[in-house]
C-alpha cells in the first residue's frame, strides 16, 4: 500500500528537456559526447572510488559519533571544487555543483552512519574483487560513488539545468531516526528549496526503484519494581518476568502478509547481579508497515499488550513492596507515504534502468526517503551499483568487479544528470 504525493510538476516542465518523453530524455543523454565522456572516466577512475571506499569505510561512523567521517568526506567535496560546502548543525555535509540556474534543486545523498557500535572493527579485508567489512555497502560504497559521478561531470566539463547539492548524511540507522534528512528538510538551510531527491543506499544493479516510504516506530519498553535479594525477597514481583510476558505477548500479535507488518525485539537488558531481583528491565521494539493505518493500529495493540504484560506478573507474584509499573517510550517514527509511478522522478528512473537493459521494479523501503516523500517531495531510493550482501552484519561486503561495478555508478549518474537537465 502507498500513499501518493500530489505535488504539481508543473514547475518541472520548465525546462525544455523535461518536455519530452522520458524515454527520449534518456536517450539524449545517454547518446551526448560529453555524456559518453564522462561514462568513460567511470570506467578509468574506478580503482580510486574502490580506494575511496576502503578509506572511508575504515572511518568508524556509529550512531550519533559520524563527526570524524564527516569531516573527511566535506575534505573531499571541498577538494573536487564544489561551492557552499559545510557541515551543518545536524552534521551533514553538504555541497553544490553548479548549473545553469534553469532548473529546481536536486538533492542527492548517501549516509555517513553505519548500523554498528563504538568499537566495531572496520577494517576492510580484501577476498578476489570482494571487500568485506561492517557498513562496506551500508551505505560507505554510496558516499565514494558520489565522489566519482561528481569528478567524472568535471572532467567531461557537464552542466547542468539545476544545480545539484551533493549530501553525506547523518542519522539513518537504527535510533538515528532520520535525524538527519529531518533537519535537511524540516530546519536546515535548504528547507524548501529541494524540490527532487535521490538517496544512494546500498550495494545492487540498480534495477529496484524503491519509491515507497515504509513507516515504523520504534519503542523503549521499561518494567521497573521494588527489585531485592534473589534469596530474601524471592516472591516479590520480579520486572524481568515482566519483560518476558511482554515479549511472549508481543509474539502472538497477528499481522497481515499483506500490507507486510512486522515487528521485532532487537535490544533488551536490565539489572545489576545475578544474585538481585533487578529494579527494572527493558526492551527496544521496531514495529513496521506498509499501511499507516495498521501501523497505528499494530502500535496501539502493542502499548495494550506490554500493559497486560505487567497486570499479568502483578497477579503472578507478591505486590508487598511495590507494583510493576510499565512505561512505552515512543523512541523513533519514520513516516509513511509514496512517489507517484507517474512522476517525473520514477519515469526517469525507470526509462535508464530499462536504456541498460535491465526490468525495472518499484518497491517500498525505510530510507532517507521517508522524509521527502512525507512531505510530498518527490524522491526515490537507488542502489549504487555491484554487489553486495549481509548488510547489518560484521560479515558485510560488497563486490566490486569492475564491469558490474561501473555499469551501476552509469545507471546512477545517467539517472541523475537526466533529472538536473543536461545542457
Amino acid at each position: 500500500m502507498r500513499i501518493v504525493n500530489s505535488l504539481a510538476l508543473a514547475s518541472l516542465l520548465s525546462v525544455p528537456l523535461w518536455a519530452q518523453s522520458p524515454e527520449l530524455t534518456v536517450d539524449r543523454v545517454v547518446s551526448d559526447p560529453k555524456m559518453k565522456a564522462a561514462t568513460e572516466f567511470i570506467h578509468s577512475d574506478h580503482d580510486r572510488i574502490v580506494r575511496e571506499i576502503i578509506a572511508l569505510t575504515e572511518i568508524p561512523a556509529p550512531p550519533f559519533k559520524e563527526g570524524p567521517r564527516a569531516r573527511v568526506f566535506m575534505r573531499m567535496l571541498r577538494d573536487l571544487g564544489l561551492t557552499n560546502v559545510e557541515i551543518d548543525a545536524e552534521g551533514n555535509v553538504m555541497g553544490i555543483r553548479k548549473g545553469v540556474g534553469s532548473g529546481p534543486l536536486i538533492a542527492i545523498a548517501a549516509h555517513l552512519d553505519t548500523v554498528f557500535p563504538e568499537g566495531t572493527i572496520v577494517t576492510v579485508k580484501k577476498q578476489g574483487s570482494r571487500l568485506m567489512a561492517p557498513g562496506v555497502g551500508d551505505d560507505t560504497r554510496g558516499l565514494a560513488v558520489l565522489l566519482g559521478i561528481i569528478r567524472a561531470m568535471d572532467h567531461a566539463k557537464i552542466q547542468t539545468a539545476s544545480d545539484i547539492l551533493f549530501v553525506g548524511d547523518v542519522g539513518e540507522e537504527g535510533s538515528g531516526d532520520l535525524r538527519g534528512m529531518k533537519y535537511l528538510f524540516e530546519k536546515g538551510p535548504y528547507k524548501g528549496k529541494i524540490k527532487m531527491f535521490v538517496s544512494l543506499d546500498g550495494a545492487g544493479d540498480g534495477s529496484d526503484i524503491i519509491t515507497g516510504a515504509l513507516g515504523s516506530k520504534r519503542y523503549r519498553v521499561t518494567y521497573r519494581g521494588p527489585g531485592g535479594h534473589s534469596y530474601g525477597s524471592f516472591g516479590l514481583v520480579n520486572p524481568a518476568y515482566a519483560l518476558a510476558y511482554a515479549m511472549e505477548r508481543l509474539a502472538r500479535i497477528p499481522v497481515p502478509a499483506n500490507p507486510r507488518t512486522t515487528f521485532n525485539v532487537g535490544v533488551f537488558g536490565g539489572g545489576t547481579s545475578v544474585n538481585s531481583i533487578p529494579n527494572d528491565a527493558w526492551m527496544d521494539v521496531d514495529l513496521r508497515s506498509e499501511s499507516p493505518d495498521l501501523l497505528d493500529k499494530l502500535a496501539e495493540n502493542f502499548v495494550v499488550q506490554m500493559r497486560a504484560a505487567a497486570d499479568d506478573e502483578n497477579a503472578t507474584r507478591s505486590t508487598a513492596q511495590g507494583r510493576i509499573e510499565m512505561e512505552a517510550k515512543l523512541i523513533g517514527e519514520r513516516p509513511s507515504g509514496g512517489t507517484l509511478a507517474n512522476s517525473t522522478i520514477v519515469q526517469i528512473a525507470t526509462a535508464v534502468v530499462q536504456k541498460f537493459g535491465m526490468q525495472p521494479t518499484h518497491s517500498i523501503g525505510s530510507t532517507d526517503a521517508n522524509i521527502p516523500i512525507s512531505l510530498r517531495i518527490p524522491a526515490i531510493t537507488i542502489d549504487s551499483g555491484g554487489n553486495g550482501g549481509r548488510a547489518h552484519s560484521l560479515d558485510e561486503w560488497i563486490d566490486v568487479e569492475k564491469s558490474s561495478s561501473v555499469k551501476g555508478i552509469h545507471v546512477v549518474m545517467t539517472t541523475l544528470i537526466s533529472l538536473a537537465g543536461l545542457q
